[in-house]
């Protein structure tokens, strides 16, 4: 399963990533509410453990919006607040399950299992930004009606910027999001994948549309610059 882990505890996410990690499971993280909003409503993951107290947006703000924009992401709330209007209250904003801290390890993985015996989560619709149509359900790519093979990291930038067209992606969520947070992700690297990107999807004398913010990451638009 891929899962995003969203804890602003440090010991904490580092535990649940390795031990998530060695049962066998694809692992995000991020310790912002921000952050995490914007990765699971741009990547299609299996399940959200989300904490409740984070900075930048609480966790039952990311279930209330997720659920508002229709996402349907199973999402384990876990939370040291284990009062019955407290859970009740994460139930109703679209939170599936409740696990209260302390807990156990063994209890979290067969939470997990529970939630991989409903089955996958329904493939999202097709993503269409100005020329682009992006096809999740196969990973194709065509512009103007015209196949174009990408790779599965150009594919993974791509789709984090369609499914975000017209806000700035920071180089750490997207590091977060196609490498998994991997620590030796440089920047030259993911420049390098956003150059061949462009060769791609862009066509000689045409407006740019994956555009560089400098300082901060990168946005797709289909407005000239």
């Amino acid at each position: 399963m891929r899962i995003l882990v969203v804890e602003d505890e440090h010991r904490m996410a580092a535990l649940l990533r390795q031990g998530l990690t060695e049962d066998g499971h694809v692992v995000s993280a991020t310790s912002n509410g921000a952050d995490a909003f914007s990765m699971a409503s741009a990547s299609d993951f299996d399940l959200i453990l989300l904490d409740v107290m984070l900075p930048g947006m609480s966790g039952l703000e990311i279930a209330r919006r997720l659920r508002a924009n229709r996402g349907k992401t199973p999402i384990l709330m876990l939370t040291a607040r284990d009062t019955t209007a407290d859970i009740v209250h994460g139930l109703d904003l679209g939170a599936d399950d409740y696990l209260t801290k302390p807990f156990s390890f063994e209890v979290l993985l067969a939470r997990v299992r529970a939630v991989g015996r409903r089955g996958p989560v329904a493939q999202p619709v097709n993503l269409e930004v100005g020329k682009l149509l992006l096809k999740p359900s196969s990973r194709e790519l065509f512009r103007d009606g015209r196949l174009i093979e990408l790779t599965r990291t150009e594919y993974a930038i791509l789709e984090l910027l369609m499914r975000n067209a017209g806000r700035v992606i920071t180089r750490d969520l997207m590091i977060e999001n196609v490498w998994g947070g991997e620590s030796d992700v440089e920047s030259n690297t993911i420049d390098s994948f956003v150059r061949f990107l462009r060769a791609k999807i862009e066509s000689p004398g045409q407006p740019r549309c994956v555009r560089t913010v400098r300082g901060v990451g990168y946005m797709l638009s289909t407005e000239p610059e």
